[in-house]
């Protein structure tokens, strides 16, 4: 029987999949296109990588299976063809406080093992040199790092008095538990304000010990200050600590820099190790291509092998436009894109073959000019005997296809289907919306906008930066641009924390499945009330959360069952089938419909469906971001970073009451090209309505509209932190620098 050649798709109907047949080559590079919402993620992430999943989670015994992903089987009559399948997606890699960029990418396993066959002196194994393992960890911070501290400068009011509340932990104000300890105890005045006392009185409120025995004052024998007692009490327990011991920790703690290791997580014998006059701590604060060049230094054959891997996985970091961050970096701290790239990047050693790559948006993050590094990367899996299955919506990847699958024409109910399966010179001659962006031309420059005034942000030395001053203009749009790593987000931040600014990002919404588009932006409440009015009952009847909920699901119209070692179920309930209200609250209804077929609805049918003017308003405010073909109920959980970005755009269109700066990083994220028009839009008209719009991005057209451009490089990380060019597009001509070089390409 002939190897089979394809991954066939027969009648699928996962989300909005209309009947969808397909057959996708193997061991090729296909991009699948379409507008936002047209179904490319229900077919390649949902279905595909779906099938394939839950088929190799069931070739494991229960035991296991219930620790691999979980996979829901797609709705689809016949898939074959599939291989083993690796997501490489967007989420943060996240991990907990050990996880670092060195850690997730062996890298760190690699340069441990060179410190414990060639460092000086010789320390032990390379288990010594792990900050995992209590063989090479610093005890006093465990390997973190890093040790929480009490913010002592918290702790007190110094405008009041003890009887009136002056010490602000929980327990320790007047009616508190430990409150006597100290106002009672007739060493402390306890009715007056704390900042009339002498230095030496609030140092023995606050430490006790020497600071009140300096005092010459009587105090209890067993006296404890107010810090050794909240740090006995909060900080050295070992119980499990209830939700409100957790918030005190965080109000009232800060993490600093470990005193032992200086943050270098080893304990004092790893320290001493050194390789290349270096130190594992200094080793792993180089960036990584600053690294690369030492490593490939080493020439003893003793290690050669070892040496190879960690060059070759340094120098895929480099290429990959990763060459800016250190080894100690925590994965907690990198962006999505970042993330997607570091997963790449571990897959690219792997000697297996037949394996379908399935590859979210990868130039997420990327400027123009680092583009052709990722698209290399993936053609490199092709070459090793795979299949790539990308999901994408630059040009420059498109291009590079071996084959362009689009899926549309629309979004939601009017998408789902194939329009489109060819080479991308056929794309660019096909009449798709793909296809009609493609042949169009740039959308053209326009006259800057005035500003009205300017922000400054000044001395700027966060991460990279190199002590920068810079006028952000008000009133108008200014796009911070330049290379991954070279200070964009930094310089946003510090605009953050130099002025008040509304930060519109990526992260979840909510991880709250019952939190929708409606709730999170409003306009719940509006729709309960207009049910309530037209039917006169109370409104509570219309929220499943409340009243009107299935009593048997909780109004969450499915049940959970744990099945202990095995995979728990989770069925639609066969109470309310899923409707999550009771008969009698969908016996109500506003013209035909009942509360939960307006659940249902998306986004613009409920715009003209719905016959209340101040519901469509607000529902309008999602449509005009791109969101039109979200169900009114529809979990905000299952959202993409580019969606929950464009949710939060929509509720501040909707609430925006005053000027207002607001800083987006990358809003073209997950948007088709014929969408960044619409997004171009919401965006102009914050700037009409008074606000200051500051936007990280890389999309071209985005930069072209810019009223402002601020252009930061030249390179990542130390090569970068400064400013190339602050002014107006049209003037931005000439230069010898990544942006400018790609705004010329793309005019030509």
């Amino acid at each position: 029987m002939a190897p089979t050649r394809h991954i066939t798709v027969r009648r699928a109907h996962t989300n909005n999949l209309a009947d969808l047949d397909l057959d996708i080559p193997r061991h090729r590079l296909v991009v699948v296109v379409g507008v936002s919402g047209s179904g490319k993620s229900s077919l390649v992430f949902d279905t595909i990588a779906a099938e394939a999943g839950y088929q190799l989670g069931e070739t494991f015994p229960p035991f296991t299976r219930n620790r691999l992903p979980k996979w829901s089987r797609p709705d689809a009559e016949h898939i074959a063809g599939l291989t083993p399948v690796i997501v490489i997606d967007q989420r943060r890699i996240g991990g907990n406080a050990r996880s670092t960029v060195g850690t997730i990418t062996d890298t760190w396993t690699y340069l441990r093992l060179l410190y414990s066959r060639i460092g000086t002196p010789h320390v032990g194994e390379s288990n010594c040199f792990s900050f995992n393992d209590p063989a090479g960890m610093c005890p006093t911070c465990s390997g973190l790092g890093e040790v929480v501290a009490s913010a002592v400068e918290r702790f007190l009011d110094l405008d009041k008095s003890l009887a009136d509340g002056g010490i602000v932990l929980p327990g320790f104000g007047h009616g508190g538990y430990w409150y006597s300890l100290y106002a009672d105890i007739g060493t402390f005045d306890a009715r007056t304000p704390l900042r009339q006392w002498s230095e030496a009185e609030r140092n023995a409120l606050l430490y006790g010990g020497e600071a009140a025995a300096k005092l010459g004052r009587r105090t209890p024998k067993e006296y404890e200050g107010v810090v050794p007692r909240f740090e006995r009490i909060y900080l050295h327990t070992s119980d499990n600590l209830s939700e409100r011991k957790q918030d005190t920790i965080r109000r009232f703690t800060r993490s600093q820099t470990c005193p032992e290791c200086d943050g270098d997580r080893l304990n004092k014998a790893a320290r001493t190790a050194v390789l290349l006059g270096r130190t594992p701590g200094e080793m792993s604060r180089l960036e990584v291509a600053e690294l690369l060049d030492l490593v490939r230094t080493i020439d003893s054959a003793h290690v050669a092998p070892v040496v190879t891997a960690l060059t070759e996985r340094l120098d895929a970091m480099v290429k990959i436009g990763l060459g800016y961050l250190t080894l100690a970096r925590p994965t907690t701290s990198l962006s999505g894109g970042e993330s997607q790239r570091i997963k790449t990047v571990r897959h690219l050693g792997s000697s297996l073959t037949e394996m379908t790559y399935v590859v979210d948006e990868p130039t997420v993050g990327l400027h123009p000019s680092d583009v052709e590094s990722m698209v290399e990367l993936l053609e490199h899996l092709c070459r090793s005997g795979n299949s790539v299955l990308v999901v994408e919506h630059d040009p420059a990847v498109m291009a590079r296809a071996d084959e362009v699958i689009e899926i549309g024409p629309g979004a939601g109910a009017a998408g789902g289907r194939l329009v489109f399966q060819g080479t991308f010179d056929d794309l660019r001659r096909a009449d798709t919306p793909t296809g009609r962006v493609l042949r169009r031309r740039a959308l053209p420059e326009r006259a800057p906008r005035p500003a009205t005034g300017s922000l400054t942000v000044a001395d700027a030395r966060r991460n990279n930066l190199q002590h920068l001053t810079v006028q952000i203009p008000r009133g108008v749009m200014t796009v911070l641009t330049g290379v991954a790593g070279s200070g964009k987000s930094s310089l946003a931040t510090e605009l953050v924390d130099q002025h008040e600014a509304i930060v519109i990002d990526q992260k979840p919404v909510s991880t709250n499945r019952r939190s929708t588009p409606i709730t999170y932006t409003g306009i719940a409440p509006a729709i309960r009330r207009l049910f309530a009015r037209r039917n006169d009952v109370p409104a509570s009847l219309f929220s499943a959360n409340s009243d009107g909920g299935c009593p048997d699901c909780k109004g969450t119209g499915v049940i959970y069952t744990d099945l202990a070692f095995m995979e728990g179920q989770e069925v639609v309930c066969e109470t309310c089938h899923g409707r999550r209200y009771t008969p009698e609250v969908l016996a109500h209804t506003v013209d035909g419909l009942s509360i939960a077929d307006v659940d249902d609805l998306t986004v613009e049918q409920a715009v003209s469906r719905l016959p209340d003017k101040g519901i469509a308003r607000a529902l309008e405010q999602l449509a005009a971001v791109g969101l039109g073909y979200l169900r009114l109920a529809q979990s905000l959980s299952t959202l993409s970073g580019g969606e929950c970005q464009r949710v939060k755009i929509a509720k501040e269109l909707r609430e925006v009451a005053q000027t207002t700066t607001y800083v987006l990083d990358e809003p073209t994220t997950g948007l088709h090209m014929s969408d960044i028009d619409a997004l171009l839009h919401v965006l102009d008209r914050l700037v009409e309505l008074g606000n200051d719009v500051v936007v990280i991005e890389h999309n071209l057209d985005v930069i072209r509209r810019a009223d402002w451009l601020i252009d930061l490089g030249p390179g990542p990380g130390r090569h970068g932190g400064t400013v190339l060019f602050e002014g107006h597009v049209a003037d931005y001509t000439g230069y010898d620098t990544p942006t400018c070089r790609a705004l010329a390409d793309a005019s030509e």
